[in-house]
């Protein structure tokens, strides 16, 4: 008995130990925390230089501290009354106001200051018609721009639903509407809520000055421009204390549904569907779209408002059921206004906190005391704006920590002659010796100086948010990599990828730090202590809701109208849900009632669905969103039907470039239509480009010429490695001879493409691997390079901060015979086809080409930009329906350019071992440096191999002639569309 109590009072001994180390954890952890806030303040972590010549608004704050004056007088300037504008901006005066009708140029007012001080800029505007973005506008006084930030001020669009409650379709699923936009004048001083979260403050002397807007984005409608004195916003204290005392009120509260929105500034803030118990209000099952925001409401300067009514003038609290588990660590922050005021300072910049679940978030203080406003009996109007201002310290000094490991790694990649960006590691020598403090004598204090930047960053930042974050864990882990080339920096140059690793590891979080996600179910408006009853779901009440959810499984209809019944066309669609959903409600309002058919529209998230239906019989009329392979891929095998029987199919295939639809034209039949078209264009940063004095190349010679400076400058031009086809077309080389059943790699033209392609990452020391194009793009280090259209979508959205910085030229290419620059390349596209197993051919062919017109190609395109945002944008391959998509004029001169030498690989039987052979080829030629000769030669005797092998299968005599389509002459876009 004494043993057993001997043992556990050892064990009760160690279980305290551990407590203790438990708790001890615990409180350093916490303490470390409060340490950061205390030791790193916001004047330190602002102490680095900036790398403009425009600081930006923290900056210049931080500077200047600059106040509001309420005795300063009102500068108004009438919009017509403009002094001078620029002759690319297209002007026009209507009534009382000015309208730019285009987004280049610049327009100037002069105007007089009576008395100093920091003034607002207020506008009376109004968005004229144009794609559904904001428009932008640079704020220039006396032709400088106070502050980084005054090179792109938005002036919102504003949107609603076109109908509420939404309607629901017949089996109950709702139907989100089409969105529309409201053209009212708007009047407001102009904010940047990455800036600031009050209106922006401009310093003016007294005297004469010039005003000018410079032009970026969209066409634009002014009345009036005002400097006015800055309005002061009270601390809570200050507010109640200006309204009267607080008195008990009548129990009393108001449910303000989060989707029954009445205005928001972005089309892309979007409702959504969530099931869970206590969600308001509950979907049964059923889709229901009773929930607003998350990724779609994110940026920051986007807003949300509602309507609402109170009884009586009084007190009331404000509640809001939220989900924010989109970034680790971090609160999703909120300008809170009520009427158009934002009522106190604690309202300026609201943080939600980050949880797992949805849950019932009180506005209220540090100590969880509720904050209370004071309302007047009758309407008023509540709006959450999208706001990063605590965080836009952080972002600008991680900002120029990168930026200035990038020019260090420049820098040692010039030292010691790496210019490789991560992954092209051929010229790293990891046996040699280096002496890096005879390279840098300042070595050690340059890698001291990132250690501890960072390491201020990271405790500011956990500071500011009382907890870890994945970015703070991010930044630790990047302080380790260089921690551990301090060790030994001889060894520096032998691990120079590593800054590349961090600026990526970085980068990453970098590009969403300012967003700031944040789902509502609803908000409560309420009379002070007023108890709602309202929930939020717990583990036990997931369990019977699951089960209930279950069991309508049983007995609810998810089949739509004309789901599986045999007299509906049939469709399958390889899109995601949102796509295909679009489509079924423009075939019900559009080509149902115009034709009588009846469609089914189903899903096809696999494509191997459509080769296994196929094989059992089960297969759809239509199929849609394949592959620009798979048309002739079926056709080969006799199961595509051949389009080019219809008697209008010449009508219908003129609506595409010829170039593109050559790749779903096979044995002189064609077996689909080309739906979406991605496109090759040349993406450049012009502010870089201008900064080394170079021009933007049209030519290969010219990019060349340019490649040198990049280099010495520690920058070079990307080029997507495995796109051998843009280089052997421009050489005037085919991949196959004109009857598609011999390979021509070897030919003449072939082999100076190859050539070239090869020496691209040869002699001219191109990157063999860019694993984020875009990353590197936004940071300047390829301000050159190659990209698709996803790139082209992701810039304008994720990258806000190089916007009039950046864009799109045509491909680089060859000078023809002619004089003319060649700049043949290939464009993918999505198809649509018919298969050879329907029985209903004609009613297939009639929806193709219902779907494929302009009209319904313009619509859709419309609708998915207005539902989803700019992150949709539906690259249509419809010619005439191209024109429809608002295009900055700039870019849509570049896209009709590239558009015209559009050139698609011909699918011949065994074109799947092309790919693969070239990659083959490029891997021997480059890092084996085998000959070019016996590599081409190897690559073109295995692909004729499997072409014969392929040819036999499907019973093709070598002679026979598989009538692949020429192209020899570019697209002339301006004919076809006059």
């Amino acid at each position: 008995m004494k043993r057993r109590s001997k043992r556990n009072v050892v064990a009760m001994r160690l279980l305290i130990a551990i407590a203790i180390i438990a708790v001890i954890v615990g409180l350093l952890s916490r303490g470390e925390n409060d340490v950061f806030a205390k030791v790193v303040s916001l004047g330190e972590l602002m102490t680095f230089d900036d790398k403009d010549d425009t600081p930006s608004y923290a900056r210049m704050t931080l500077e200047n501290d600059p106040k509001s004056d309420p005795t300063l007088p009102s500068i108004v300037m009438e919009a017509i009354a403009y002094d001078d504008s620029s002759s690319d901006a297209k002007l026009s005066q209507e009534g009382d106001s000015l309208h730019w009708n285009n987004e280049k140029g610049w327009v100037e007012w002069t105007f007089e200051v009576g008395k100093s001080g920091w003034y607002e800029l207020h506008m009376d505007f109004m968005p004229l018609k144009g794609s559904n973005a904001s428009a932008i506008r640079g704020i220039l006084i006396d032709e400088q721009y106070q502050f980084s930030e005054a090179e792109r001020i938005e002036f919102e669009r504003q949107f609603k639903d076109s109908k509420y409650p939404y309607d629901r379709n017949e089996i109950g699923q709702q139907i989100r509407p089409p969105q529309q936009e409201i053209t009212d004048w708007i009047n407001k001083a102009l904010t940047h809520y990455a800036a600031s979260s009050e209106p922006l403050l401009f310093q003016l002397e007294q005297g004469k000055h010039t005003l000018r807007l410079v032009g970026s984005r969209e066409p634009l409608a002014i009345k009036s421009l005002s400097f006015e004195a800055g309005h002061v916003v009270p601390s809570y204290e200050t507010y109640v204390g200006q309204h009267p005392a607080e008195v008990t009120q009548e129990e009393w509260y108001q449910i303000i549904e989060a989707e029954e929105m009445d205005r928001k500034s972005s089309i892309a803030i979007q409702t959504d569907t969530w099931s869970e118990p206590y969600i308001s209000p509950d979907p049964e099952g059923r889709i229901t779209y009773n929930v607003l925001g998350g990724w779609r409401w994110r940026l920051p300067g986007e807003w949300v408002e509602w309507d609402f009514t109170v009884p009586a003038d009084g007190w009331y609290e404000i509640d809001v059921k939220a989900f924010q588990d989109y970034r680790n660590g971090f609160e999703a922050y909120r300008a809170i206004s009520i009427d158009g005021e934002v009522p106190f300072q604690e309202m300026l910049t609201y943080g939600i906190p980050n949880k797992k679940e949805f849950f019932i978030h009180e506005l209220a203080n540090d100590q969880d005391e509720a904050y209370k406003f004071y309302l007047q009996a009758g309407d008023h109007r509540l709006r959450l704006t999208s706001d990063s201002t605590a965080l836009q310290p952080v972002y600008l000094a991680l900002r120029n920590t990168l930026s200035a490991l990038a020019d260090y790694d420049r820098t040692l990649r010039q030292l010691t002659g790496t210019y490789g960006l991560k992954g092209f590691d051929a010229n790293i020598d990891s046996t040699r010796t280096w002496e890096m403090r005879k390279l840098d004598p300042d070595v050690k204090e340059r890698m001291n100086g990132f250690v501890n930047r960072l390491t201020e960053i990271r405790m500011y930042m956990d500071g500011m948010n009382g907890k870890d974050s994945d970015l703070s864990q991010s930044i630790r882990s990047s302080v380790g990599i260089l921690e551990d080339m301090l060790k030994d920096v001889d060894e520096i140059p032998v691990k120079i990828d590593d800054f590349t690793t961090i600026q990526n590891n970085i980068g990453t979080w970098m590009s969403t730090l300012t967003h700031q996600p944040l789902m509502l179910d609803y908000i409560v408006v309420r009379t002070a202590g007023t108890e709602t009853g309202l929930k939020a779901v717990t583990l036990a009440s997931r369990i019977p809701y699951s089960i209930k959810d279950f069991a309508r499984s049983f007995y609810l209809d998810y089949d739509t109208r004309k789901h599986n019944k045999k007299e509906a066309l049939t469709v399958w669609v390889q899109r995601g849900r949102d796509y295909a959903e679009q489509l079924r409600e423009l075939v019900d309002q559009d080509f149902t009632p115009r034709t009588g058919i009846q469609v089914n529209i189903n899903l096809m998230p696999n494509p191997n669905m459509l080769i296994l239906g196929n094989a059992s019989g089960d297969v759809p009329d239509v199929a849609l969103g394949i592959a620009e392979a798979t048309p002739v891929d079926f056709a080969m095998r006799g199961a595509a039907y051949d389009l080019s029987q219809y008697a209008d199919f010449e009508e219908v295939f003129d609506r595409f470039v010829p170039g593109v639809a050559r790749s779903l034209q096979y044995d002189g039949g064609a077996y689909g239509l080309p739906e979406v078209q991605n496109f090759q264009v040349l993406y450049y940063r012009s502010d870089i480009l201008e900064g080394l004095g170079l021009e933007v190349p049209d030519t290969w010679e010219d990019m060349f010429d340019i490649l040198p400076t990049l280099q010495e400058n520690g920058m070079t031009f990307s080029y997507p490695k495995s796109d051998f086809s843009t280089i052997f077309f421009q050489h005037g080389a085919e991949i196959y001879d004109e009857d598609g059943m011999e390979s021509a790699l070897t030919s003449v033209e072939g082999q100076k493409a190859f050539k070239t392609w090869t020496e691209l990452f040869t002699k001219y020391n191109l990157p063999i691997d860019i694993p984020a194009f875009f990353q590197h793009f936004r940071e300047g280090n390829i301000p050159l390079g190659i990209a698709d259209f996803n790139t082209y979508v992701q810039l304008l959205v994720a990258a806000p901060e190089i916007t009039g910085h950046w864009g799109i030229a045509p491909l680089p290419g060859i000078v023809g015979e002619n004089g003319e620059v060649e700049r043949w390349s290939p464009q993918s596209m999505s198809a649509g086809m018919i298969m050879e197993k329907s029985d209903r051919k004609d009613e297939a062919w009639q929806f193709l080409k219902w779907w494929t017109s302009a009209d319904v190609q313009s619509q859709y395109a419309e609708d998915m930009e207005s539902f989803y945002g700019m992150e949709f944008r539906w690259n249509t391959a419809n010619v005439e329906a191209m024109k429809s998509l608002v295009w900055p004029a700039e870019d849509l001169e570049a896209l009709e350019e590239q558009r015209r030498w559009a050139k698609n690989m011909p699918y011949v039987p065994g074109y799947y071992f092309l790919a693969r052979e070239m990659e083959f080829a490029w891997n021997k030629r480059v890092l084996e440096a085998m000959p070019m000769q016996e590599v081409l030669e190897g690559a073109q005797l295995s692909l004729q191999r499997e072409m014969r092998r392929r040819q036999l299968d499907f019973g093709l005599d070598p002679s026979y002639n598989l009538h692949v389509p020429q192209i020899k002459e570019p697209f002339e876009w301006k004919e076809n569309n006059s």
